[in-house]
Parts: C-alpha cells; sequence; structure tokens
C-alpha cells in the first residue's frame, strides 16, 4: 500500500467520526467521496465502499445529533423532485428488463435520498458555502490536473476522468469542468484572500483547457453556452468578456490539427458515424415514449429494443447519448416533462432570488451564488443535449443548494423586513439557529497556520 493510499484512508476513516459532533460533515464527506472518488486515483482502495460508509454515517449521526431541528423545505421545486423519484419508481416495476432496471434503481435513489437527506441540515449560510466549495473544488481538481496535462501534451491526447465513475469518460468530465467554471469564479469573488484568488483563476484557466482538451464535440457546445450566459449574468461584464475572449483565442491556437478537423465535424454530423448513432438513439427512444407511457424502464437503451423500435438499425448497444432523450426512453413522456421541470424551476428559482437581492449588500454572496448556479445550470442544460448524464449526482448537489439557497432567502429576507403588527422585526427559529455559534473573527490579511486557527474552529462551530 502507497503513501497516498495511506493518507487517503487515514483521512476518510479518521474523520468520519466528527460527524457524529456536527452531522453536516457528513454531508461534505459523502460529496467529496461521491463526486471526486478520490480512492479511485489510489493504488489499492478503489473497491473501498467509502461512499456508502459516509452515507450510513450521516443517516446515523443525523439521528443520534438531536439537538439541532431537522426540516425538509417544501418548495415546487422539491415536491417536483419526489415526483421524479416517485414516476421513476414506477417506470422501474414496469421496465422491459427488470434485473437491468433494478440494479441502476439502486444507484439512483441513493442519489435521491442522499440529496434530501443534505437538504434536511442545508440551512445556513455558511453550510451553502462549505458544500458549494467541497463540490466546486472536487471537481476542479481534476481541471487543474487536465488542464495541465493538455499543455504538456500539446492537446494531442484527451483528457479522462477517474475511470468507474460518472465522470470518467471525456464527455463526462468535459460536462463537469463546464458546471464546475462559473462556481470557481463565484469562489474567487468572495474569498478576502489575494493569493487564493490567483490560485482559483489559475484553476479556471486550467479547466478551460482541460474542458478543450476532451475533444468533446458535446462539452465545446457547452462552454461556449456556458460563456455566453456567464458574460450576461457578471456584474463586471467587460472583464469577464476579456478574459473569456482572450481563454478562447489562446485554446483555439494552441490545439493541434486534430481537434480542429473534429470540432469542425459538427457541421457535417451526416457523415460522421457517432453523431449518425446520437440520432439513432434518439429516433428509438422517440419510438419507445410514443408506445409505452412508463418508457422503458431505466438501461432501456438495448438491442432488444432497438429491434423492437427501430429494426432498420438492426440491433446496437449504444447510451442515449443525451439526458433529455435518455429520459424520454427510460421514463416516457411524463418523466421527462418532470425532469425538464426541474430543471426550469430551479433556474427561476436562481432568477428570483438574484432579483429579490439585486442592490442589498448584505445579500451579495447570495446574488452571486444564484447567478453563478444558474450559469453552471444552463451549461448542463446545453451540453446535456449530447452527452448522457440524467442521474448526475453533481447535478443533483447542486439542485440541493439551490432549494437550501431559496430556504435561506425566504428566511432572511422575512427577517430583514420589518413586520407592520411589530414595532421590531423578530426572528424565527431557523434564523435564531443560523446566528448561533460564536462570531467569525476578522479575516487575517496574510494566510498561515496560527492566523487561520482561530477562523477554522469558528467555521466549525458553524457547520
Amino acid at each position: 500500500m502507497g503513501l497516498r493510499d495511506l493518507v487517503l484512508m487515514g483521512t476518510i476513516y479518521g474523520t468520519l467520526p466528527l460527524a457524529y459532533l456536527r452531522p453536516f460533515y457528513a454531508v461534505l464527506m459523502w460529496y467529496w467521496l461521491a463526486i471526486m472518488n478520490p480512492h479511485r486515483l489510489s493504488w489499492t482502495l478503489v473497491h473501498q465502499p467509502f461512499a456508502q460508509l459516509s452515507a450510513l454515517v450521516m443517516l446515523t449521526s443525523m439521528l443520534v445529533v438531536t439537538k439541532e431541528r431537522k426540516e425538509l423545505p417544501i418548495t415546487p421545486l422539491t415536491v417536483t423532485l419526489l415526483l421524479f423519484c416517485a414516476w421513476m419508481l414506477i417506470t422501474t416495476v414496469f421496465a422491459i428488463h427488470p434485473d437491468w432496471a433494478w440494479r441502476q434503481w439502486d444507484k439512483v435513489w441513493k442519489i435521491m435520498l442522499t440529496t434530501f437527506v443534505s437538504l434536511l441540515l442545508l440551512n445556513t449560510k455558511y453550510r451553502l458555502i462549505a458544500l458549494t466549495t467541497v463540490a466546486t473544488l472536487s471537481i476542479a481538481l481534476f481541471g487543474l490536473k487536465g488542464g495541465l496535462f493538455t499543455v504538456i501534451t500539446g492537446g494531442n491526447l484527451r483528457v479522462w476522468g477517474p475511470p468507474g465513475s460518472f465522470i470518467g469518460g471525456n464527455n463526462e468530465i468535459g460536462l463537469a469542468l463546464i458546471m464546475t467554471v462559473p462556481l470557481v469564479l463565484y469562489l474567487m469573488n468572495i474569498t478576502p484572500y489575494r493569493q487564493v484568488k490567483w490560485g482559483l483563476l489559475v484553476m479556471v484557466v486550467t479547466c478551460v483547457f482541460a474542458i478543450v482538451g476532451t475533444q468533446s464535440r458535446g462539452a465545446f457546445v457547452g462552454v461556449v453556452a456556458m460563456g455566453l450566459f456567464m458574460a450576461m449574468k457578471t456584474n463586471n461584464k467587460a472583464a469577464y468578456i476579456l478574459l473569456g475572449a482572450v481563454l478562447a483565442v489562446v485554446a483555439f491556437m494552441f490545439m493541434p490539427e486534430s481537434w480542429h478537423e473534429r470540432i469542425n465535424s459538427i457541421a457535417d454530423y451526416k457523415q460522421d458515424g457517432s453523431a449518425m448513432g446520437r440520432i439513432m438513439a434518439w429516433r428509438m427512444a422517440f419510438n419507445l415514449a410514443l408506445d409505452r407511457v412508463f418508457g422503458g424502464g431505466f438501461e432501456a437503451f438495448s438491442p432488444v429494443t432497438y429491434m423492437m423500435y427501430l429494426p432498420e438499425v438492426g440491433p446496437r448497444n449504444t447510451d442515449a447519448h443525451s439526458i433529455y432523450f435518455e429520459i424520454l426512453g427510460e421514463h416516457g413522456f411524463i418523466g421527462l416533462g418532470l425532469f425538464l421541470a426541474i430543471g426550469i424551476l430551479s433556474l427561476r428559482t436562481c432568477g428570483k432570488i438574484i432579483r429579490g437581492t439585486h442592490g442589498r449588500p448584505e445579500f451579495d454572496w447570495m446574488n452571486r451564488l444564484a447567478a453563478m448556479l444558474q450559469v453552471s445550470l444552463v451549461g448542463y442544460a446545453v451540453s446535456g443535449v449530447f452527452l448522457g448524464l440524467a442521474y448526475f449526482n453533481y447535478y443533483y448537489c447542486l439542485l440541493a443548494i439551490v432549494i437550501g439557497l431559496k430556504l435561506v432567502y425566504d428566511r432572511d429576507v422575512a427577517c430583514a423586513e420589518p413586520k407592520v403588527l411589530s414595532s421590531q422585526p423578530q426572528q424565527s427559529a431557523a434564523a435564531v439557529r443560523a446566528d448561533s455559534g460564536p462570531p467569525l473573527p476578522p479575516f487575517p490579511e496574510r494566510l498561515s497556520i496560527m492566523t487561520m486557527v482561530p477562523l477554522m474552529k469558528a467555521w466549525w462551530h458553524r457547520l
């Protein structure tokens, strides 16, 4: 067992017991292990069930620690997400391939369960920022590594994610990085340290090079859409447009001729076998949804279903290559409607928060987070047209942050505004919990172990 394995194992097993002091710590640990999959980068810990272990600790710590009130936010987005989960269970019962479908359902319901469990605790500013930081850096580190790899290899080799994970393929890691770039910029905006800002800016640049280095055409379309939308949502539009233009020109000139040929094939999709394979999969999914109200259930894209609903192409065994047609083929038009409603409601929720906090300095952190979440969700929606990641745990983590942000927004706005029947505004129980713990000490001018200890201690109590 190598040193990397020992450090990783010691970190996980040594810190999980802290969840019984602060249950939200288990939420952070689960998302770190589930999104980043650090054990898949080790030599001997690849098959260790660390994510399942952290989920078990998270559930048990919620039962053991009873001093904190736990409440599920009831919003249109939460209700729609619950309905989507229920509908996926129903379609699994009527699946074309029951054995395959139940195995996939076993993975999906765990993602949904931990999403709702995290919502029980995601109720303060500090927890929202902490989860955003953990989820963002879990992906951004691959962008840092992949961007450097692209530069070193001259863009001749593709960037891949950790094998056996959601982001193992080049298309998948490209989509994840597109969702991550706006959130790295958000962290760069809220940090008070210049050296941290420069480090995060380096991460943004390397993430862009890593996206280009995946040589994924879907990711290329997604990063263009994400960049344009982000320029619209930021306050300093000129700076972001200039940064984006410089990165685009440098990356475009840096990449080899093989990359340009692959990107140019987007316009000539009829001559590209991969693109035509996507269209065949989409046609089959549409025919399947027309014939079956419940769709084909999980793992419906198989040679059998191709022979049933698109026999002219023969028995194919290809993925849906689209989050929308993946949902359509596996869960029918009702499932697709619920999936689209989740995306639309999340964007509308962010939009409401942005409008409600505009021009209010005390809610600037919330305004910026909602804007960057909106950009990340748009990046997922656009890139997802060509990539099959409908059950991506990172996406549902961002949805949880959106719901938690709406809860904090409603609570804090109600507390900030004076009530008509009272001379002084009264804080709700949730607001009292949000203000509990020692006050945060002022940020030190320079980062060091001695100056950061008081700050880390105060953050620990806030979590």
